[in-house]
């Protein structure tokens, strides 16, 4: 069952990208790691927990007590990523917004972003920085090194731009 990131709220896209950095950070996440981390009660993130849980986006073992993102819940993980990324350099580099306001920007609409959207985004964005010397653009995003949104999108898997 596909999840659409719009069926998503912001704090829950928070609770993935977080469980998604502790994982590649620490090798595991618990429900006091995420906690401690977005500064929120165990109780609160209990409650977010179970309902990731029903969207079938993690999964949380009782044993260990580690939450681990499903296949569903990492291919949202890596939209949201690539959306974020896409969006930061956009306003950063393409709009020349301070880096702070387009990186708080960028993690209020990465979430609700379509994925055509984002492609289209990469493509314009590609584009506009290889192909018009009319533009002075200084981006340190390179996108001339990938084919297409695709290889982008693989290529922000670990990545953390929080």
């Amino acid at each position: 069952m596909k999840i659409p990131k719009s069926d998503l709220t912001h704090p829950m896209v928070h609770y993935l990208l977080t469980i998604h950095k502790l994982k590649e950070g620490k090798g595991y996440a618990r429900i006091t790691d995420v906690a401690k981390d977005l500064e929120l009660t165990k109780g609160s993130v209990s409650t977010a927990i179970k309902n990731l849980i029903e969207k079938g986006l993690i999964e949380h073992e009782d044993e260990t007590k580690f939450i681990n993102l499903t296949d569903d819940g990492h291919n949202i993980v890596h939209e949201i990523l690539t959306s974020r990324t896409l969006l930061f350099y956009f306003f950063k580099d393409f709009l020349g917004v301070d880096e702070k306001m387009a990186k708080q920007d960028a993690c209020l609409m990465e979430y609700l972003m379509a994925e055509q959207t984002s492609e289209k985004l990469f493509e314009f964005m590609k584009n506009l920085s290889s192909e018009s010397p009319s533009f002075d653009i200084k981006t340190d995003l390179d996108l001339s090194k990938y084919q297409d949104a695709q290889s982008f999108k693989d290529d922000r898997k670990g990545e953390d731009l929080s």
